[in-house]
C-alpha cells in the first residue's frame, strides 16, 4: 500500500516500480487524479481532499488516515475479522466525526495562548503511546517544517532509552493522551517528565484532575472510537505547529528548503 498526496514522489515511484518487479499487487492512495503513482498502481483510492496548495500538509494528512480508516474496516469485513453490524457502526461513527473535529477546532483559541508561552522554545519533544505515535510524528513534523523549532516524535515507552536524558526546564513535551489501555502508562510518562523539570502540554481526551495538576497546559480533545482519535488529536497538533510559527513570524504557507513533491531522489 502506498500513500501519497501528490502521485509523484520519487521515493514512493521506486518503491512501486520494486514492489511489482517482485510480483505484489500494489494499491495506492493518492489525491491527484491521473498522477503516476495512480497511473502504475493495480488499484487506487482517491482521499479526494482538492488542491492543497501549503507545502506542510494538513488535510491531505487528515483524507490519508479516513481512506486507511475505510480501507481497514472494508478489509476486516471481507476477511470476516468484523461483522455486518460492526462495520456500518464503525462507518457510522466516520460520518458523525465532523461534530467532533468542529470541537477540537474550537480549542484554537487556547492553543494560540499556549503557543505564546512555548514559542521562544529551541527543541520540542513529542510522545504517544500505540495508535497515538504516528500523531506525535505529525506534530513534531508540522512544528519543525513551518517553525523551524527542531522537535522530534518518539514512541512514549522509549523515552527512558535516550530522549530522557534531554528534558530538563527548556524543554516543552507535547504529550498525546486518549482514553485507551494505555492511559495509565503515559500518565507515568508525564511524571517523569515533571520529576526533571520539564514542561508538559498535554492534548488529552477527558483530562481529569490528575492530569489537570499535573500538566502546565492542557488541550482537551473529544471523544470518539479509538481507531478515529488519530483523526481528531492530529487537528490540536497542527494548530501548536501553526500558532507558534506565525508568532515567530515564518512563512507558514511556503516554508524554507520544502518542495510540495519531492520528485528527485
Amino acid at each position: 500500500i502506498l500513500i501519497s498526496q501528490s502521485g509523484e514522489t520519487a521515493d514512493t515511484l521506486a518503491a512501486l516500480k520494486e514492489g511489482k518487479a517482485k510480483g505484489a499487487h500494489c494499491f495506492s492512495i493518492v489525491n491527484v487524479v491521473g498522477s503516476s503513482l495512480v497511473r502504475q498502481s493495480d488499484g487506487v483510492l482517491y482521499t479526494h481532499a482538492g488542491p492543497e496548495i501549503s507545502v506542510a500538509s494538513t488535510k491531505a494528512f487528515t483524507t490519508q488516515l479516513t481512506a486507511l480508516y475505510l480501507f481497514g474496516v472494508h478489509l476486516g469485513s471481507v476477511l470476516g475479522r468484523i461483522s455486518e453490524d460492526k462495520a456500518r457502526e464503525l462507518v457510522d461513527d466516520l460520518v458523525h466525526l465532523r461534530g467532533e473535529m468542529e470541537q477540537a477546532l474550537k480549542q484554537d483559541g487556547a492553543i494560540q495562548e499556549i503557543a505564546k508561552e512555548f514559542m521562544h522554545a529551541n527543541d520540542f519533544l513529542y510522545l504517544g503511546r500505540g495508535i497515538n505515535y504516528p500523531i506525535a510524528l505529525e506534530g513534531a513534523l508540522k512544528l519543525k517544517e513551518i517553525s523551524y523549532i527542531h522537535a522530534e516524535g518518539y514512541p512514549a515507552g522509549e523515552m527512558k532509552h535516550g530522549p530522557i536524558a534531554l528534558i530538563d526546564e527548556n524543554i516543552p513535551v507535547v504529550v498525546l493522551i486518549t482514553r485507551n489501555e494505555t492511559y495509565d502508562k503515559i500518565m507515568n510518562n508525564i511524571e517523569e517528565v515533571k520529576a526533571r523539570s520539564g514542561k508538559v502540554i498535554a492534548v488529552a481526551e477527558k483530562p481529569d484532575d490528575d492530569l489537570l495538576e499535573k500538566a502546565d497546559a492542557v488541550i482537551e480533545i473529544p471523544s470518539t472510537n479509538k481507531f478515529l482519535m488519530p483523526i481528531v488529536s492530529a487537528i490540536p497538533m497542527q494548530l501548536i505547529a501553526y500558532h507558534i510559527a506565525v508568532l515567530r513570524g515564518t512563512d507558514v504557507d511556503q516554508p524554507r528548503n520544502l518542495a510540495k513533491s519531492v520528485t528527485v531522489e
